[in-house]
Parts: C-alpha cells; structure tokens; sequence
C-alpha cells in the first residue's frame, strides 16, 4: 500500500558519471494533446521499510497525479560515491539524505546551497508546451550515490559505512506508479545525469509491471561513458548490482559486466519489442567531458565517444535515437531555457521529443558548430 505523508581513472568514472543533479510554439497541441494541462500539486509518498538514502535516514518519493494513461518517471541525479572519501560526510561527492530537499515539491539544494524546485523543463507538466504536457509524474528524488543502481550495504573503513540502495527506492516507486496508475497507456522514462545512467533498467522494469503500456527511455547526459568490464565490474561489486539484476530470459548466461552503462541500452531493447530509446548530450559537457580528460581521451571529441557507444548498441540488434546539440550544459530537459532554446539546423530540442513521443521517426541530430 502506498503510504503518503501531506583507483585514478575508477575514481574519475564515477566521481564524474553521476555528477550534476537540465516546432512550432503549440507543441503539445501539434502532438494531440487535447486538454489542457492541470495545475501540478504534489505528494510525497513514504519508501518501505527496506528503503533508505546513504546515511540510512527515509527515503520518500512524490507524485502528481495527471493523466492516469500518461505517466513520466523521473530519475533525479546527483553524484556518486565509491570509497571512504568520497561517501564521506565531508567530502562526499553525492547526496546522502533528503534532509535539505524542499518540503512541498521536488527540489534539492544546488545554488549556493539554497534548495530550488526540480520541476522545470520536462518535469513541467503543466506547460502546454511541454511534450509531457498534461502527464502524471513519478518523481524518485536521488540519495544513495550509486546511478539508482545499489542493493547493499558497504563498510568502506574509517566508520564510513553506505546504504546503496538506490534500486530498492526506485523500484519501489515504480510499483507504486504501477499501482497508483494501472491504466497507463504510455510511460516515459526520464533520467537526468545520475539519473539517466539507470534510466533503460527502469523502461524496463516498467514494462515488466505495465506490459501493455508503451516504454519511452529519455537518457539525458549520460551517453559518452564507457562500458568498461573492468570498471563496470569494480562498481557493481562495491553497489551490489548483479545481486539486483532482473531475470531476463534475454540476458540469461550473461555476465554482469553485460550490464554497464550502454549494455543497459541494450538489455533493455532486447527486453521490451518496441521500446524507444533516446539519449540526449551536449558536444562539450562539462561534466562528461572532464571525466573523458582524465581517463586518457581529452584528444576525442565527446560526439565521437557517444557515437561509439550508439554503434555498440545498435550492434547488439537494438536501435537508439541520439541527440547533440552545442555548448558544455549538463542536463538538457530539465530546465526551461534549454529544453525550448536548444535547436540544431533548424530541428529544436523539445520538438525532436515530441515527435519522438508521437512515435515518428526522428533523424540522429549533431551539432556541426557546437561552441
């Protein structure tokens, strides 16, 4: 029942790959949205028992209840952590708790350490021109520091010892959207930074508990990391990902290395028959391109390190939309001036979504001159 309550280059991956928490003008009327969209209120709904953010403290959720047959389920970023330093309260490099999250609404604390809303761009439903216009949310705030990922409980020495449990919270507030909208025709799956690392697991998952809804995957900031074997295997045992992984027939006598960052893609497209996958980047990320700096690849261009990855999962028989754009912003759809303002040879950010959410066909779009 829902309860509701009014080593270098490893340090470099996931210090940086969790980092950061981002037409026409009648877009939503353009894509079939027939009524308009109603005023957002929000709910916070309490985690299970087993739930808990890094520091063990509660771990909650929210929901705006919309359309019952349209639903987004976001995925919140905002670090990730991997030894006694960086999971430290000091010098953690993720967020450990809720406790400085705003009371009312999604929100965190990211400008000068004052809390702000997470609810602009895609998560503002109640703009008519937002492709998500009129949808009810999921939003599953971010505080165990493992990509929504972890199911354990790691001791990392010097009295550091870390809840990883990001896939118990979010999977539980995926079978509460399942719940709470059983008729749901449409789910789309949006992952910011963090976020978007864990997002195709969760379209997955989603079609597991909704298999007549159609899954859209929307990866935002995540699409030049590796897919490592041995980086991916050194996380997965410090977060205790294969001891979460689901039972898929179509991953049966995999490794769990199978499961990296871009296998997730892959996993996921295998999984659910007619499932759209996108991922959307920046040319020069900030955050993503930092990490590349560090780990030998400062001489190639971020488009071509997402280009390999989009190669690699299209190579595992799986097809996955990409988008582009210029500039060194990290998050793309979660604020307002990016989402509306980004526009690649004429084609803007929010209408290639939309079309990719009306079920078009929408071309792979690169920046040419992307400063």
């Amino acid at each position: 029942m829902i309860r509701r309550t009014l080593l270098p280059s490893l340090v470099a991956l996931v210090t940086l790959a969790g980092l950061a928490a981002c037409s026409a003008d009648s877009t939503a009327a353009d894509e079939g949205v027939t009524a308009e969209a109603q005023p957002v209120g929000w709910e916070k709904v309490a985690g299970t028992d087993e739930c808990a953010c890094s520091d063990g403290s509660e771990f909650h959720y929210w929901l705006h209840e919309g359309d019952p047959t349209k639903v987004a389920f976001v995925l919140e970023g905002g670090g990730a952590c991997f030894s006694a330093e960086t999971c430290g309260t000091e010098d953690s490099t993720s967020k450990q708790n809720l406790a400085r999250d705003l009371a009312d609404e999604p929100g965190f604390v990211s400008r000068g350490g004052t809390p702000v809303p997470a609810t602009d761009g895609l998560v503002d439903v109640a703009d008519p021109d937002n492709p998500l216009a009129g949808y009810s949310v999921v939003y599953v705030p971010y505080c165990t520091g493992d990509l929504h990922l972890g199911d354990t409980t790691h001791d990392y020495g010097d009295g550091v010892v870390v809840q990883h449990k990001g896939r118990v919270n979010a999977t539980t507030a995926l079978e509460g959207m399942a719940r709470e909208f059983p008729d749901a025709e449409q789910v789309v799956v949006l992952g910011f930074s963090a976020g978007s690392a864990g997002a195709p697991l969760y379209g997955g998952l989603a079609h597991d508990l909704l298999p007549d809804a159609d899954i859209t995957v929307l990866a935002d900031a995540s699409g030049a990391y590796p897919g490592d074997e041995a980086i991916t295997g050194a996380i997965g045992a410090l977060w205790g990902i294969a001891g979460a992984l689901p039972a898929w027939p179509e991953a049966a006598g995999q490794p769990a290395t199978a499961w990296s960052l871009p296998g997730l893609l892959v996993q996921a497209g295998r999984h659910v028959p007619g499932i759209t996958l996108a991922t959307i980047d920046t040319a020069e990320d900030e955050t993503q391109r930092r990490f590349t700096d560090r780990i030998g690849f400062a001489d190639t261009p971020l488009p071509e390190l997402i280009d390999r990855n989009a190669r690699f999962v299209e190579a595992g028989g799986v097809e996955v939309s990409s988008w582009v754009g210029p500039g060194t912003q990290h998050v793309s759809t979660a604020e307002d001036d990016v989402l509306y303002g980004s526009e690649v040879e004429g084609t803007r950010l929010v209408d290639w979504i939309a079309d990719l959410l009306a079920g078009e066909h929408v071309p792979d779009v690169r920046c040419e001159d992307c400063d």
